[in-house]
């Protein structure tokens, strides 16, 4: 290692350089990943994350008791670090480190106290007590192209400064001096000092071992990265090969389609003509015909008009022959003709379908490796379920549309259509309408072979079942603890406040799994929203109520506790940032500033006991639920009283104790009742329209719709989210 240093500047800045600061080492400290980096930098580094990642391989870190400070010193890089100096302190004209160049220029290094010393500052450090025992390197070492060993800093023990670590205890695997080994390291039962030149001839003789098993380790990796380099470069030739592949056949296609089209438009251009000449032919005869007709009419009105009797008589037998073979001559007047027009053997919408199998990309896809993710499924509801074909390395790859197979039965063995349609990123979206409840069972095959897991068992549930309900009484991860507010991020996501276990949530729409969770602060959090940035809106009320503001990581990043609040429930965040908060203890809803600051209080007088709000932007209003009234109220943003629907009871439109509130894209309104459970959607002027479904005995309280047509039900009691189609 010391031939490198000397030999290459370019290996002794990056050996010796922080990768943080790009300094030379200050105090190198080393993580259980074994990279080193500053004892400062990491001090640092730790304070903007946890849990702490190494800055260089991103493995996680559990830091000791101590912080950084528990971290061992990499002293072989300090050893080189002092070597470098000493190597830099042998050129002409490096000032003494001790006296500053007082007394003249760098000739020897303490290996103890890593500095430079002049001649007078040398023969001073013999002389002083506390460091006459120092080993010294004189300048014709500093020199030297060898001997990085002289340069090892001495080891003291921590307990006893005035002595080297020079014994190993293996009971307690600790370093420790002479004294150690009479005071707290006594040899016995509890203790076994050993020396410490045998116990790292041992650890040598470990590492020589390991060193030989990374030799094969690394040549492995070497080869493979020597393979994905090849792989790499044949990456652009293989994507210009495959889309002139694409090019030349589609432009075939085309071709063909072109040709065909000349084809019928030189059959019309024809038939065209041949009618033509027909019509032209049929034409003349009939002007033949009439030229005849018109010629007699005209010779039988003048012998009416102007003949004598002597003539009428001389040609009336020639003009009756005449007129009478005319009229009763046969002739065909029709022209049997009737207008051509362009018939499409093939519907285009039929050949839309059949254009998706004109060719494909295929890549090697290995069917162990593919997955199905099958979606809950409500009787006649259209319903999906998303197959992602992978590669050997598990990473989403295309293949030809011919390759996907897919087959559904229902309960009764009957054969349920279905249409597979190609996504990207290789997920395929397999789509059908489920006619009966019960279970069902999708086979998915690819290349043939069936993929993981298939046939999949599927149940189908009926509209006022649950398609699927996320958690279960608890606190650890994947249960809830009394869910109140729901609410779905910019991801899709279920996002969840729980008032039990004071935290937020998240978890997958499709599978039901969590995702994440963080903490809340507040005595009783609520409700929940998510702003246009993806940053989550948290209102609590009680002691330390207000709203606050966290990242989509869970960061608290602001409070917001304005004197106009008193308290907090239902929240919705408006594009431009502002908030609307229902505040229940002064039965109005409060619009606020990004900032926090009251901006406008609506509803004052009017609402008894509100909850939860929706707000339709398109046309500034706003949605409030009256628990107290059994309403919903409407308000613009201006303040103003619009209308109110609903009125107390059970029946159709009618409304009990009114809580979750939220709008699909027509503006329709959804409204949870708390009291019987019941799902209701209104029109946009208060018009009932149905009913979704009925939460039974689950006391519900938030609403939310998932952007795949699933209205998120929040179960207080239930300690649950309950999924129920909705379109």
């Amino acid at each position: 290692m010391a031939s490198k240093i000397e030999g290459s500047a370019d290996f002794d800045d990056q050996f010796l350089t922080c990768p943080v600061c790009m300094l030379h080492f200050r105090d190198p400290r080393i993580l259980p990943c074994l990279h080193t980096f500053c004892k400062e930098c990491l001090e640092e580094w730790a304070t903007k994350q946890q849990p702490l990642e190494c800055p260089t391989c991103r493995t996680q870190v559990s830091l000791p008791d101590q912080g950084v400070n528990g971290l061992r010193t990499n002293f072989y890089v300090n050893n080189l670090l002092d070597f470098a100096a000493a190597k830099k302190g042998a050129e002409p004209g490096v000032p003494c480190q001790v006296c500053e160049g007082g007394q003249g220029e760098a000739k020897a290094w303490c290996a103890d106290c890593a500095v430079l010393l002049c001649e007078s500052c040398t023969a001073m450090h013999h002389k002083i007590p506390g460091t006459r025992d120092h080993e010294l390197a004189p300048q014709e070492v500093m020199k030297a192209k060898e001997g990085v060993e002289r340069f090892q800093r001495k080891r003291h023990c921590d307990k006893h400064s005035k002595y080297e670590l020079e014994f190993y205890c293996e009971s307690c695997k600790a370093l420790i001096c002479t004294a150690c080994t009479i005071v707290d390291h006594r040899p016995g039962k509890d203790h076994n000092s050993v020396e410490l030149a045998i116990i790292a001839q041992k650890n040598k003789e470990t590492m020589q071992g390991l060193l030989q098993d990374i030799d094969p380790r690394l040549r492995e990796i070497q080869a493979s990265i020597k393979e994905v380099d090849r792989k790499l470069s044949k990456l652009i030739p293989s994507k210009e090969a495959a889309s002139d592949q694409a090019k030349a056949y589609f432009r075939q296609l085309v071709d063909i389609l072109r040709k065909r089209e000349n084809e019928i438009l030189s059959q019309i251009d024809e038939q065209c003509r041949v009618d033509g000449k027909a019509l032209q032919t049929k034409k003349e005869a009939i002007e033949f015909e009439l030229a005849g007709l018109t010629s007699a009419q005209t010779f039988c009105q003048q012998v009416v008009e102007h003949g004598s009797d002597v003539h009428i008589l001389e040609v009336g037998n020639q003009v009756q022959t005449r007129v009478e073979a005319l009229l009763t001559k046969q002739m065909d007047m029709e022209s049997n003709w009737s207008e051509f027009q362009f018939v499409e053997n093939t519907v285009v919408v039929d050949f839309v379908k059949e254009v998706k199998d004109l060719g494909g990309v295929e890549t090697k896809v290995d069917v162990s490796k593919c997955t199905v993710v099958v979606r809950p499924a409500v009787q006649d509801f259209p319903c999906v379920a998303v197959l992602t074909t992978m590669n050997k390395e598990r990473l989403p790859s295309t293949t030809n549309s011919k390759a996907v197979t897919v087959n559904m039965k229902d309960p009764f063995g009957t054969n349920l259509p279905t249409q597979v349609q190609m996504k990207t990123g290789g997920k395929w979206e397999i789509s059908y309408v489920p006619k009966v409840k019960g279970k069902h069972r999708l086979e998915v095959k690819v290349n043939s072979q069936q993929v993981a897991g298939s046939p999949f068992d599927m149940t189908v549930q009926g509209r006022n079942i649950p398609a699927l309900t996320i958690g279960r009484q608890g606190s650890v991860v994947g249960q809830l603890g009394s869910p109140v507010g729901v609410a779905v991020d910019k991801g899709g996501n279920i996002a969840v406040v729980e008032q039990g276990n004071k935290r937020v949530q998240i978890f997958n729409p499709n599978t039901g799994h969590s995702l994440r969770s963080f903490p809340v602060e507040g005595e009783r959090p609520y409700s929940i929203d998510v702003d246009s940035d993806g940053r989550f809106l948290v209102t609590s009320y009680g002691v330390n109520y207000g709203v606050r503001c966290y990242s989509k990581e869970g960061e608290l990043l602001n409070a917001f506790k304005p004197n106009c609040m008193k308290s907090a429930l239902g929240v919705t965040v408006l594009k431009d940032g502002r908030m609307v908060v229902v505040d229940n203890s002064q039965h109005s809803c409060l619009l606020l500033q990004p900032d926090g600051s009251l901006f406008r209080e609506i509803g004052k007088e009017q609402l008894q006991k509100p909850m939860f709000i929706a707000v339709d932007e398109s046309r500034d209003l706003l949605f409030v639920t009256d628990f107290g009234a059994h309403k919903v109220f409407m308000f613009d943003l201006e303040g103003k009283f619009k209308f109110s629907f609903g009125e107390k009871g059970q029946g159709k439109g009618q409304l009990q104790s009114p809580t979750g509130i939220t709008l699909d894209q027509a503006c329709n309104v959804i409204v949870v009742n708390h009291g019987d459970g019941r799902v209701q959607v209104f029109g946009p002027d208060g018009t009932f329209i149905q009913t979704v479904a009925t939460v039974n005995g689950r006391y519900p309280y938030g609403v939310a719709l998932t952007p795949d047509g699933y209205i998120a039900v929040a179960c207080y009691s239930g300690h649950c989210i309950e999924l129920y189609r909705y379109c």
